[in-house]
């Protein structure tokens, strides 16, 4: 069991836990020596596995989209329903795209694409025309396409199955969950979601049992009322009741995230002396919706950081 339980997000079916700790770890130190706690940064990674050390754990679940006997890891075609849900989701991120991209540039590619796949909303197009569309129009958005055009759509296709069969999938969530839970026990005291990862952590608070001193959402897709909102559990959605403090951190430029600012979505049950907190706080540039990158903000370091100090009281308690 670990004392932080890490929970990545889209397009990871390639990678492992092991893999993905030996990424995050070192961007979430970064983060909290930056905000001015560097033994508990070294807790977590210089000196991870010695006395006093602070185990953080990966939960893996990104196997679940990998289909046995098919060949490379593209998702294969979106059933009738599924390409239903599909398009809503890449609408709305091409509406994230046109209405908030803080370049010009890429707000004047998004206004255009949506305004293409309206039109072919318009005139009756079948879902999977209208899914073939925003997937092409997504990636033509710059840093959805870094490696190109083609890298890119095979990225947004990947991504929109993924966040679809989470929420339409009842085994595939169920498997998602049982990964966090693997990893859950009385000395969690944060639990840290990032993008589709963000949807899994919250569903798995509302399921806890302990105290969570701690849930940190990144780049989350929590707030778009269209579509994810919606399908959350439990219904309606609220505050977990376990956590003590949550904070959401997202960049403006990060289209994957609906709105940032939750509390109005979920404040619902919220426990005398818990927090809530969240609103466009991070800037990673050229990428993001990078995990490295929000991890290493001092914003997030400082949230893990004031969670250690109180537990150990002092550094010499540690």
């Amino acid at each position: 069991m670990a004392e932080i339980v890490l929970v990545h997000g889209i397009d990871q079916q390639q990678k492992s836990a092991d893999k993905l700790e030996s990424a995050w770890l070192p961007a979430l130190a970064g983060g909290i020596r930056g905000a001015g706690f560097a033994d508990v940064a070294d807790r977590i990674w210089r000196n991870a596995g010695k006395p006093g050390s602070i185990d953080a754990r990966m939960a893996f679940y990104g196997n679940l989209f990998l289909a046995p006997g098919q060949q490379g890891d593209e998702p294969g075609a979106f059933t009738s329903s599924e390409a239903q849900f599909a398009q809503i989701l890449a609408v709305e991120w091409l509406k994230h795209v046109a209405e908030r991209a803080t370049k010009p540039k890429t707000q004047e590619i998004g206004e255009h694409e949506l305004a293409y796949v309206n039109r072919q909303m318009g005139m009756e197009q079948g879902a999977g025309s209208i899914v073939r569309s925003a997937i092409g129009g997504l990636s033509r958005v710059s840093w959805f396409a870094p490696f190109g055009m083609g890298f890119a759509e095979r990225f947004v296709n990947r991504s929109l199955a993924q966040v679809t069969r989470y929420l339409t999938s009842d085994t595939i969530r169920s498997a998602a969950l049982e990964s966090v839970f693997k990893l859950i026990g009385p000395e969690t005291q944060v639990l840290i979601g990032h993008s589709l990862g963000s949807v899994i952590a919250y569903e798995a608070a509302h399921l806890m049992k302990q105290p969570l001193p701690l849930l940190l959402t990144l780049g989350s897709p929590l707030g778009l009322q269209t579509i994810v909102y919606q399908r959350l559990r439990p219904q309606p959605p609220g505050f977990p009741p376990v956590a003590q403090r949550w904070v959401n951190i997202a960049d403006r430029d990060d289209f994957i995230a609906a709105e940032p600012n939750l509390e109005g979505l979920f404040n619902a049950g919220i426990p005398a002396g818990a927090s809530f907190e969240g609103g466009y706080t991070v800037d990673n540039g050229a990428e993001p919706h990078n995990s490295d990158f929000y991890l290493g903000k001092s914003r997030v370091g400082a949230e893990i950081g004031k969670v250690f100090s109180k537990v150990c009281g002092t550094v010499n308690d540690c």
